[in-house]
């Protein structure tokens, strides 16, 4: 049986995998069109957190592009749940990072990953200049 940390992102998948993190970026298919679908979960809830974010997008997005970090597909729903939030997501792309420091890129096939993680790489950073 998987034991599950109390403070930690738990993604459910539908073939019943079950993945933790303890950072989680949503970017759904939908957020090509609005990029106000895109949803960061952690549970470092700290002030700092936009900084953490925009730096795993980055991260994520150039890994990508340099083919050192491959795209993990998922078939079917998958849910997302960090405290009492709980999301669904049926397309898209999820970028996770794990308790060791590892980043995970998981998506449903199909998808225009490198594109999604421009918009989320943007989203972040846009996010963090608002302070600036």
């Amino acid at each position: 049986m998987h034991s599950i940390k109390e403070d930690s992102i738990v993604i459910r998948f539908e073939d019943g995998t079950i993945t933790e993190c303890s950072s989680a970026i949503i970017i759904p298919e939908k957020a090509i069109v609005e990029a106000g679908y895109i949803k960061t979960l952690t549970t470092n809830s700290t002030a700092h957190s936009k900084h953490e974010f925009q730096a795993i997008t980055q991260m994520a997005l150039f890994k990508f592009q340099e083919n050192e970090l491959g795209l993990k597909t998922f078939n079917g729903p998958f849910t997302i749940q960090c405290k009492n939030e709980i999301e669904t997501v049926t397309a898209g792309v999820l970028v996770l990072l794990d308790s060791q420091g590892d980043l995970h890129i998981i998506g449903s096939p199909g998808q225009n990953v490198n594109k999604l993680l421009q918009l989320a790489h943007r989203f972040c950073t846009r996010w963090v200049r608002l302070d600036i």
